[in-house]
């Protein structure tokens, strides 16, 4: 059996290197209140993170998964999102375990290691920077750094550029059905950790080349691909 020997590994944000739901549901539900609108679970909210800020909304607002209309307070709904998200984007988000391990293992490799979220710019450096593994990224593409986000596969394919890497060596590794989406579009062989935000998924269903337990455990588990 042959190892896979990436070249560059692109790693999500939100439930691949950071629980930050407990921060987003801090925001979304002082918003709901604050248009006197009921609030939701944390475990509600788990299943509605990583198809971007928008649609989170709009899932908080209407309680659905799938919402077929934009809700007439959604543009105000967002401001105050945005507004008591950007005062606490890192209050009770934490790292997973063995995530910053696993960076400094993958960096000491030589491997290239960038971070592609569906997470808008202004929510994504600063809170990199307060976890404290911002560092490790030579490139950061966040939800509104292109034209389109996961599952499209362009901006893995133009972050694999910045690096001139071929998508045959590079590696997506995420938590929902966008990431292994957005890699296999894209060429990239695809890695699903099996903890975060699958939402309607089962692990087995995104069929990811790859499922770990542990970003400290990756490298050991590419010998299988």
């Amino acid at each position: 059996m042959t190892s896979f020997n990436p070249k560059l590994i692109i790693f999500d944000l939100d439930g691949t290197l950071v629980d930050s739901v407990p921060d987003l549901v801090t925001a979304i539900n002082k918003a709901l209140v604050s248009l006197q609108q009921a609030t939701h679970s944390e475990n509600e909210i788990r299943q509605w993170v990583g198809n971007g800020a928008e649609l989170l909304i709009k899932r908080a607002l209407t309680g659905e998964q799938k919402p077929s209309d934009t809700p007439e307070n959604f543009v105000l709904a967002m401001d105050l999102f945005n507004q008591f998200y950007s005062e606490n984007v890192c209050a009770k988000s934490t790292l997973y375990p063995g995530v910053i391990e696993g960076l400094e293992m993958i960096k000491q490799s030589g491997i290239a290691i960038a971070c592609v979220t569906n997470k808008p710019e202004k929510f994504t450096l600063p809170l990199l920077a307060h976890l404290g593994i911002k560092h490790y990224f030579q490139c950061i593409a966040s939800g509104d750094t292109y034209s389109v986000m996961k599952p499209d596969p362009l901006p893995l394919l133009e972050t694999a550029k910045k690096f001139d890497i071929k998508e045959e060596h590079c590696l997506m590794v995420g938590d929902s059905i966008n990431d292994i989406q957005a890699g296999r579009r894209a060429g990239f062989k695809t890695a699903a950790v099996s903890y975060g935000y699958a939402g309607e998924y089962t692990i087995d269903e995104l069929a990811a080349d790859l499922i770990v337990a542990r970003l400290d455990q990756l490298l050991d588990y590419l010998v299988t691909l």
